[in-house]
């Protein structure tokens, strides 16, 4: 096969697959690595696929175009509900202080709160906070500021503000990218600020993603792999993700 047959297969199955591994596409084209790390530079040049940490996902992957709630809450629901019942093992005894961060997946693990414990609960999601008003043992702390109509989430200085001045046990925290080299990200500036100091006022970070944000970067990165404690996702992600984010001190939960 001549390189540029090769590269035009490469590219073909990216796509198809929505990421592929340097190590994956060297046994399958029988080729070196090092060989492959070529292909892919001549391929994220042309624009067909974008390079991340340990092999490449469609360009279409990299995009600052941010889907609303209901869009993301009816896509792999199967893989958010089976990592919200996975991350239920995080959840920190009675007393504690819980932190959700506005998601589609972290509302599910949100609503599998046990109905037994009191719990401070402190969120910036409208949905999230309505989910769990009326559970008796929960005493909730919502966000105010902005609501982005996109998220339903609660932005701006004002949740900075109280943010800063919290410091709580436990945060499940989402994100539309995850990759070893661009850490946590997201397509909005002021979200990121809001979950930035989400990561920084909680003693333990767990993160709640399914598989398809692994190796994505959105256009704002608000916490590096290294600030992550734990991450809950499903069972597609590849070995060579797993490796790098558990090389780099991150628990990883496969639900």
């Amino acid at each position: 096969m001549y390189p540029e047959e090769r590269q035009q297969a490469i590219a073909s199955l990216v796509m198809t697959r929505g990421r592929a591994s340097v190590t994956e596409l060297a046994e399958v084209y029988a080729v070196t690595t090092e060989t492959v790390r070529r292909d892919l530079a001549v391929l994220d040049r042309a624009g067909l696929v974008r390079r991340v940490h340990g092999g490449a996902v469609p360009a279409r992957a990299l995009h600052v175009v941010e889907a609303g709630v209901a869009e993301r809450d009816s896509t792999r629901t199967d893989h958010k509900d089976t990592i919200a019942h996975a991350a239920t093992e995080f959840f920190p005894t009675s007393g504690a202080s819980v932190l959700f961060d506005a998601g589609t997946t972290t509302a599910r693990v949100a609503a599998l709160l046990p109905p037994d414990q009191e719990l401070t609960v402190v969120t910036n999601s409208v949905p999230i906070a309505a989910r769990v008003a009326g559970s008796a043992p929960v005493s909730l702390h919502l966000l105010g500021g902005r609501v982005r109509g996109l998220t339903q989430a609660a932005v701006g200085e004002q949740v900075l503000r109280v943010l800063d001045t919290l410091r709580v046990d436990i945060a499940f925290i989402g994100t539309n990218g995850i990759s070893a080299a661009h850490g946590l990200s997201t397509p909005d500036s002021e979200e990121a600020a809001v979950k930035r100091a989400m990561v920084r006022c909680a003693n333990y970070v767990v993160v709640v993603s399914d598989s398809s944000k692994v190796g994505r970067e959105e256009f704002v990165s608000f916490a590096a792999i290294s600030e992550v404690d734990a991450l809950v996702t499903d069972n597609e992600i590849t070995d060579d993700a797993r490796a790098a984010f558990t090389e780099l001190g991150v628990e990883v939960v496969i639900a």
